[in-house]
């Protein structure tokens, strides 16, 4: 059915792999429906607690394909263009609000779009190998896909027009000191790492895990007083929870919680 996705399902995780290798997972109008389509799919399947998204081979994404930029967009009429970027956009706010935690395996390059998949995940842990750019000054383009929201606010607006003015390649090590990553990984132990985090965290309690990371989200943009108002509700909600009486029912008999997502 997916031309340019590859999928494996298990333990309430789904691993969604780019799969252009040849073109170093190069980004096209193709590539994109399909990962929204799956993205849709995903929302409503209640077996699955955490989406992996990497990239088959080499890079994660070398961005967006050369002549899609050059033929699509380049040379698009305007609102035609218009159009294809609002659909787009409506992807990357799929990924980014969808109430599953999501997991950026950064295996190589992560340039322009591809850096912004990744920044629209919940956590992400790089290869040692990674190089990450921004890329698009590079083609005279202005950033898209929440790339500007995304880098400001994990790093600070300084740092983010820097990133952006220079499009300079910057290594793991840098990504993590800046706040691009959360952690660095040896190469050949990526996978180990990412199924590790995410089988941890797809054991968790999905009913709270969805309220914290929505608070999260709202912790950006809000005032203090609006999150305390936000973690009451929060707390409440999942006070009521069977998996937080079995949580401290567990830390009582000094066992690990079985939680059930109820």
């Amino acid at each position: 059915m997916y031309v340019h996705l590859l999928f494996e399902k298990f333990d309430g995780i789904i691993k969604i792999s780019l799969n252009r290798p040849e073109l170093l997972n190069a980004i096209n109008i193709k590539l994109l429906s399909e990962l929204h389509d799956v993205i849709e799919k995903v929302k409503s399947d209640p077996e699955v607690k955490v989406v992996v998204l990497t990239g088959v081979g080499k890079a994660f994404s070398s961005g967006i394909e050369l002549k899609v930029a050059l033929g699509e967009i380049v040379k698009a009429p305007q609102l035609e263009l218009l159009d294809r970027v609002k659909k787009f956009h409506e992807m990357m706010y799929s990924l980014y609000t969808i109430d599953k935690i999501t997991i950026a395996a950064i295996n190589g390059l992560a340039i322009g779009l591809g850096l912004s998949l990744t920044l629209a995940c919940d956590l992400r842990i790089a290869s040692e190998k990674a190089i990450l750019a921004t890329g698009y000054i590079r083609l005279g383009l202005h950033p898209d896909g929440g790339l500007t929201y995304f880098v400001t606010k994990l790093t600070n607006p300084a740092k983010a027009l820097e990133l952006f003015l220079t499009s300079d390649f910057i290594d793991a090590k840098e990504a993590e000191r800046i706040g691009l990553v959360n952690r660095v990984v040896p190469h050949e132990k990526l996978d180990e790492e990412v199924m590790s985090l995410a089988r941890k965290i797809a054991q968790g309690p999905s009913t709270t895990i969805r309220l914290l990371k929505s608070t999260i989200h709202e912790c950006i943009n809000a005032d203090l007083k609006t999150i305390l108002e936000r973690e009451a509700l929060a707390i409440v909600l999942s006070s009521k929870t069977e998996d937080a009486e079995e949580g401290v029912r567990a830390l009582i008999e000094k066992r690990q919680p079985q939680f059930k997502g109820r």
